[in-house]
């Protein structure tokens, strides 16, 4: 079985590197063809151009930096894609263009799938990590169990398009807002002259992912009901942001600011987890 991978970033080496090891016939293409070497060197072929990487490929493996690139290499492809193959994206892109190249593929006969990756370059090359995958079920049935060897667990979402690329972003979400308030822990606890490793051996004790299926399973429920009070929760950002100075703090302030917003509307004694409220801002 015959696969091309059209993208050299970490994402895409790593999973030409996984495919040539499990022993599949692999061609490559990368806008900087210096890029593919390491690849080559592996047995995988080069492709000069992205129509001539297609040429008799079952499926197609976009991993592009954005949604200007894919609609770009689309366009190259179009005409030369075996009639019988699946192209599948796992660029990170945007809902609303992800849910248009999918009809317009669909109106070209080409059979699609939108399939993000939670992975490292480390779990592309062992097998490991997430995918999450939205289109026609049909198409999903085709290609599931070469998907599945590709990472440690595809979750099909559903036939609605643009599903994966919205849950990609919720996930890079917590990922990068997590990084985010790491940033700022370790941001005062310098100004205290504390080690940040040594800051960091609070969350060895304190189980904050408990906070996601607690807390959070609260907020998508629009429960509201105190057991940190928004008030209260506003004063300890204020004592972080002092805590801080004489630094600038990355993601605090500006839940600072959606707070005063839930104060200024007299919700001082709901809990704080009410700045998700969807009408918060309406007058």
């Amino acid at each position: 079985m015959a696969i091309a991978i059209l993208g050299m970033g970490l994402m895409g080496a790593g999973l030409a590197e996984a495919a040539l090891a499990r022993g599949e016939t692999v061609t490559v293409w990368n806008r900087t063809r210096g890029k593919t070497e390491p690849l080559a060197k592996l047995g995988a072929h080069v492709a000069d151009t992205p129509g001539d990487a297609v040429h008799g490929a079952t499926r197609v493996h976009l991993f592009m930096h954005a949604d200007a690139a894919v609609d770009i290499v689309l366009g190259d492809i179009l005409a030369s894609v075996e009639a019988d193959a699946v192209v599948i994206d796992h660029t990170t892109t945007s809902p609303e263009r992800t849910a248009d190249r999918a009809e317009m593929l669909d109106t070209a006969g080409i059979a699609f799938l939108h399939v993000p990756v939670f992975m490292s370059p480390a779990n592309c090359r062992h097998g490991t990590g997430l995918m999450v995958a939205a289109g026609s079920q049909a198409v999903f049935t085709k290609v599931e169990a070469e998907l599945r060897k590709m990472t440690g667990d595809v979750w099909y979402l559903g036939e609605r398009p643009d599903l994966a690329a919205c849950y990609k972003l919720f996930g890079n979400a917590m990922l990068l807002g997590v990084a985010g308030l790491l940033g700022d822990v370790y941001t005062m606890a310098r100004a205290n002259k504390i080690d940040p490793l040594q800051a960091h051996e609070l969350f060895n004790k304190l189980d904050v992912g408990g906070a996601v299926k607690v807390r959070g399973l609260k907020m998508a429920r629009n429960d509201f009901t105190p057991s940190f009070q928004l008030e209260t929760a506003r004063k300890d950002i204020a004592l972080m942001v002092e805590a801080a100075q004489p630094h600038e703090l990355a993601l605090l302030p500006g839940l600072a600011a959606r707070m005063d917003v839930g104060l200024a509307k007299g919700l001082q004694h709901a809990d704080f987890g009410i700045i998700c409220a969807p009408d918060l801002e309406q007058p």
